[in-house]
């Protein structure tokens, strides 16, 4: 050890004691730590928590004078699991980990709804990697003897001491494949929606009702596909590999080579006729030619199955099958990928990334692309901003070769139109948005078709609501005291939001809820401790609100008791785990109407009359088949469970076995999703709006199947002279509202330390090198940063990197960026991503992550002011 690797280390043990756990290596040091300094720090965990046993483990570390400890810290920590602290310190480089100070900063924030809203159960073994073993271990515990929320708070603090620099992706990809609603507030980059997924559990064998829950779009009505956007899993249409007839008929304009739309229903195997025009396609190529399919998937679940599906398939025959995500893109070359493979699997925003940076610089690399769910082409979607580039390259004359284009749906839409017209206009817009010259549709193969996909025959029934509520009366007191409690914490608690008129019991609540909590996470104070209280306050209490909105909607379509049941184990959970003073006031507030709540609920006169009415209609269709199954679509999980204990606590419906579907993964063939003949569809409701909204969605599908039908009598050169105009047009739209440059503000800038704030230096003073390279005029700037030697110095153009710069303020050492040596200057070239831009006069302050993006007035750098 050193001089200077001690020196290293104590100017880095900031970032060692926020990170470490000494008491999970304190085994792999035992010959240079006697056993009552193993003890002392044991117990500074178990008094005061991991930071200060660090900070005591890092003094009797540093006291040491025997040869090899250094070393043997060092192999500590990658025995025991601290791979990124092991890297940090081998390379005197903290750059990674404090990259991740933003996250743990946004995860304190969320910490209140992170653990009302998060099963640590269902995403430790994805998290499994950027936590140390001991604390997977650890949160399993906590959560089967204190229970999930007490297990939550235990995991927050473990990812706040994670130095996995990966761990905020593999946290939204986690939240992600459990359709965490969570991970709308876990924002860590724009574009990351890539999940791996499990396979949907198949219970149906001894399950005779399923209740299934999925808050995305699909569920909100019964017109459109009720089933999640994968059909890979139907395997029975994919084997022996022989097509059915209509798959062939859907096929065969994309064959002959034409650009095509497919139009078929959920569950017919449209993922088997892309593989049949994929194979179709890389076979017609002649001897010394090669094609290059690319296939794009919005979701990870679809992504990950195609993936698999498509290699499968083509591996056998010699094709090389691969794909890029989100979550691989970053550590991979896409370009080599894309030019050593013959068919990728792509996220679409992938392939946007790379071509604004020209990494992919044509699509002309590509004979074929396939898009999945393509009736998302439309706006600012990374599907339409491909087609962009396409189009821009098809009417701007271009020489390079276009790829053919195929287009997969269930359904096409018709948006707002009113009428057969304006859904014929919108379906074209679509397909010239594809470039599509057909939409390929099931004609003369019906009745096949319809022995695959059943279209379940629709049953509406209005039922009447409770005369009183004395239940949501109660319940909605409560909320109203808590948006009180809000509003004394944060008087603009209304401009938080846009949503008005939002009623107790709603999705719309818990959109305004969503809403606020996504405006905290972005409120900025001058006064950081008071910001950091105010926002804790905010989470907390709008987190007791979705929980009562919540026990407002189970009431509605379930039991009062159930309901009651919810709230009581959520702030029996409340208790289990960290109750500081306003859950305890929170809770104290419900105790006090928890007497009042259980009477209301007891009473027999409060039965919700839709619970008679699926009673009703569940022993009817039973008495006239035995063998039904039945599935139940509810808004949310809380629901299910409610409606499942219903079931089983009823006799009238004793014969039933209840079981739960949730929409995060694929479904079979086989599940009863209404595609049995004989399906019947009912909708139970009171309010008469949705009934309506319901038929209008109905009329609206068959305005799309008649215009989809006088589309295909067209002519196709009429077809496609009419697509032309309209791919002209909006272009001519697209390039006139080109965004002009902005205008750089001239006022002077704060530039402060991202980490400690303190002031580093004005923007006045800030120069730009070779268009890209920022550097700091003046003396004073000299005095706020220390050099360290940088540990891979190398020359780069006309600069030479020499030391790496931090923040010189005591306790920060905040990474800056680096010194170098410019010509025959030496000079500090700082990183934006460091510092915080505070405005002089407002005192506003705002995170930057590129230069490009923070628009000041950009001064080039004159060698002559050097000189002064």
């Amino acid at each position: 050890m050193t001089t200077e690797q001690r020196r290293s280390l104590q100017a880095f043990q900031d970032y060692i004691r926020k990170t470490l756990d000494p008491t999970y290596i304190l085994s792999y040091m035992a010959p240079w730590f006697r056993e009552e300094e193993v003890q002392y720090i044991q117990a500074e965990k178990n008094n005061k928590g991991p930071m200060e046993a660090a900070t005591l483990f890092l003094k009797f570390l540093l006291e040491l004078q025997e040869e090899g400890w250094f070393r043997g810290f060092l192999d500590a920590l990658d025995h025991a699991g601290y791979s990124g602290l092991y890297e940090a310190i081998e390379s005197w480089d903290f750059k990674k980990i404090e990259k991740l100070e933003e996250y743990r900063l946004l995860l304190k924030r969320l910490q209140p709804e992170f653990k009302t809203r998060i099963i640590p159960t269902d995403i430790i073994s994805d998290l499994s990697e950027c936590l140390i073993n001991q604390e997977c271990e650890e949160i399993l515990q906590i959560c089967s003897t204190k229970g999930m929320m007490a297990g939550a708070e235990k995991l927050v603090e473990c990812l706040l001491r994670s130095d996995k620099e990966n761990w905020p992706k593999t946290l939204k990809l986690a939240l992600e494949k459990e359709r965490n609603k969570f991970s709308e507030l876990w924002i860590v980059e724009k574009g990351i929606k890539d999940v791996e997924t499990e396979d949907l559990e198949d219970k149906m064998e001894t399950s005779d009702i399923q209740i299934f829950y999925q808050e995305d779009p699909e569920c909100q009505n019964l017109s459109e596909n009720s089933c999640p956007p994968s059909e890979v899993s139907d395997t029975n249409l994919y084997s022996p590999f022989k097509p059915r007839n209509y798959q062939l008929e859907l096929a065969l304009p994309a064959m002959k080579g034409k650009n095509t739309i497919i139009c078929a229903p959920t569950g017919c195997g449209k993922t088997f006729v892309s593989l049949l025009i994929c194979e179709h396609h890389l076979k017609k190529f002649p001897q010394g030619q090669k094609g290059k399919v690319v296939f794009f998937a919005n979701q990870i679940p679809v992504y990950e199955q195609q993936k698999s599906v498509f290699s499968k398939y083509f591996e056998r025959h010699g094709y090389r099958v691969t794909g890029i995500s989100g979550a691989t893109a970053e550590n991979v070359p896409v370009e080599q990928i894309v030019e050593n493979n013959d068919i990728i699997i792509l996220t679409p925003q992938i392939l946007v990334n790379n071509l604004k940076k020209g990494t992919i610089p044509s699509l002309s690399i590509f004979t074929l692309m396939i898009f999945d769910e393509c009736h998302n082409t439309s706006k600012q979607h990374p599907y339409n901003m491909i087609m962009f580039n396409y189009l821009d390259q098809k009417l701007g004359g271009s020489s390079g070769p276009l790829p053919q284009v195929i287009g997969l749906t269930a359904s096409v839409g018709v948006g707002d139109a009113k009428n057969t017209d304006e859904a014929l206009d919108y379906i074209c817009k679509l397909c010239a948005s594809l470039d599509a010259s057909v939409i390929a549709t099931v004609k003369h193969n019906l009745e096949e078709l319809e022995q695959v996909v059943y279209k379940p025959q629709k049953f509406f029934r209005k039922v009447e609501s409770r005369i009183s509520d004395k239940f949501k009366y109660i319940i909605a007191q409560l909320m109203r005291d808590t948006e009180s409690l809000a509003k004394r914490i944060c008087k603009d608690l209304e401009n938080l939001s846009q949503i008005q008129n939002r009623e107790f019991g709603t999705q719309k609540y818990e959109q305004w809820i969503v809403t606020v909590q996504k405006a905290c996470m972005v409120f900025q104070m001058p006064d950081k401790d008071e910001e950091s209280r105010i926002c804790k306050a905010l989470f907390l209490y709008t987190s007791h609100l979705r929980k009562y909105n919540d026990a407002l909607i189970i009431s509605e379509h379930a039991r009062m008791k159930d309901a009651l049941d919810y709230l009581k184990d959520f702030f029996s959970n409340v208790r289990a785990a960290g109750f500081d003073e306003i859950e305890q006031d929170l809770t104290q507030r419900f105790e006090e109407k928890l007497q009042e709540l259980e009477s209301v609920s007891r009473d027999p006169s409060n039965e919700n009359p839709k619970l008679e009415d699926l009673c009703f209609i569940l022993q009817e269709e039973y008495h006239l088949n035995p063998e039904t199954i039945t599935i139940l679509f509810v808004k949310t999980r809380a629901l299910v469970d409610a409606l499942k204990n219903w079931i089983e606590g009823n006799p009238k419906l004793s014969f039933l076995k209840p079981g739960i579907l949730t929409g995060r993964g694929k479904t079979n063939q086989n599940t009863g999703r209404g595609r049995a003949r004989g399906s019947k569809c009912f909708l139970l409701t009171s309010n008469a709006g949705v009934i309506e909204k319901e038929q209008i969605n109905m009329y609206k599908e068959k305005m799309m199947n008649d215009s989809i039908l006088r589309l295909q009598t067209w002519d196709e050169a009429v077809f496609r002279e009419k697509i032309l105009h309209i791919q002209t047009h909006e272009k001519f739209i697209r390039d006139s509202q080109e965004k002009p440059k902005p205008v750089p503000d001239k006022e002077n800038k704060k530039l402060l330390c991202r980490k400690c704030k303190a002031l580093a230096c004005y923007t006045a003073d800030v120069r730009v090198i070779e268009e890209c390279h920022y550097t700091v005029l003046g003396d004073a700037f000299k005095e706020c940063f220390v050099s360290r030697p940088h540990p891979k110095p190398k020359q780069f153009s006309s600069f030479e990197k020499r030391a790496k710069i931090f923040c010189a303020r005591q306790n920060c050492s905040h990474d800056w960026g680096i010194h170098v040596k410019y010509k025959t200057f030496e000079i500090p070239v700082i990183k934006i991503e460091s510092f915080v831009v505070e405005d002089i006069a407002t005192g506003v302050q705002t995170l930057y992550s590129k230069w490009k993006d923070f628009h000041f007035e950009k001064i080039p750098f004159d060698p002559a002011e050097m000189s002064k």
